[in-house]
């Protein structure tokens, strides 16, 4: 049974293609992020690229050796995220990457987290087609994000960072697609 599951893709894995492939493209993300509980708040721009990873590919590949799954061509589809990103007042560059992301059932696997160079998982589920939620945890940490899709040229974002229960971090996101 398992190898004819293979064959075919769960709902969570169409549904995960889908949003991947339309959400490929460049990206102009506003970022806003407040620390709590002081409130302190840090505005960022990004310019983010993103790409459709088609299953078997070479990076979805390495994604699944790095993860230590059997099968390095068992992930249904992924995407491999850029982005430069600077502090939104001074122009100041903040950071610059990649990360790839793979999709295998309700799992999200990833080359690295928001917050380490290790690879990580999250779990995935959506509350319709255009809207994503992801929980990730490593390290004492909990990231739940949610990313929808508001047609064909916007995006918005929200993480919320906690720690031993208490929130720490949230990020909102407006996206506007260049190309």
């Amino acid at each position: 049974m398992k190898s004819f599951q293979r064959l075919t893709k769960t709902a969570d894995e169409l549904l995960i293609a889908e949003f991947f492939r339309r959400s490929a493209g460049e990206w102009h993300s506003d970022r806003r992020y407040y620390t709590l509980p002081a409130g302190e708040v840090k505005e960022m721009t990004s310019l983010i690229q993103i790409r459709f990873l088609q299953p078997g590919c070479p990076e979805l590949q390495q994604l699944a050796q790095l993860h230590g799954l059997a099968d390095e061509k068992v992930l249904a589809c992924g995407a491999e995220v850029t982005w430069n990103s600077a502090e939104s007042v001074s122009g100041r560059k903040q950071s610059s990457g990649s990360t790839l992301f793979g999709a295998l059932g309700e799992v999200l696997y990833r080359d690295r987290g928001f917050a380490t160079t290790e690879p990580v998982t999250a779990s995935f589920y959506f509350t319709n087609p255009q809207t994503l939620c992801l929980r990730t945890e490593y390290k004492g940490s909990v990231f739940e994000e949610e990313l929808k899709l508001i047609g064909d040229r916007y995006r918005t974002r929200q993480t919320i960072i906690s720690r031993a229960g208490a929130q720490q971090m949230i990020g909102q996101y407006l996206e506007k697609r260049l190309k």
